[in-house]
């Protein structure tokens, strides 16, 4: 498994959001690791099995997402900020999702 894994749920059609580009970065934009959600809505191997503690950035492209389903949206890309602690050994970044809105948390 993957250090950093991350899932998407589209709350406005109640299904996983498939094709969802997200990018695993470093605070400078440096990026990391890409994926694409699956017909589930995760991505299960974004970037290394490791990370040094520190600061990183994951986006998700949710506007693409919804131009690509012909709705409109607010958020073309959600940015979650989060800090890697040591001695962690994996952080799963889910969020729920709508074209006006989204939640996040960290997931397990």
């Amino acid at each position: 498994m993957s250090y950093i894994t991350a899932h998407v749920l589209d709350a406005t059609a109640g299904v996983p959001a498939r094709g969802v580009e997200i990018q695993l970065l470093t605070p400078d934009g440096e990026q990391l690791a890409t994926g694409i959600t699956d017909d589930d809505g995760r991505v299960g191997d974004l970037g290394p099995e490791t990370l040094e503690p520190g600061a990183y950035r994951v986006t998700f492209g949710t506007g693409d997402y919804f131009t690509a389903r012909g709705k409109e949206s607010f958020h073309p890309v959600v940015t979650v900020d989060f800090t890697v602690q040591a001695g962690e050994k994996h952080y799963h970044i889910p969020l729920l999702l709508s074209p006006f809105a989204y939640s996040t948390y960290r997931g397990s």
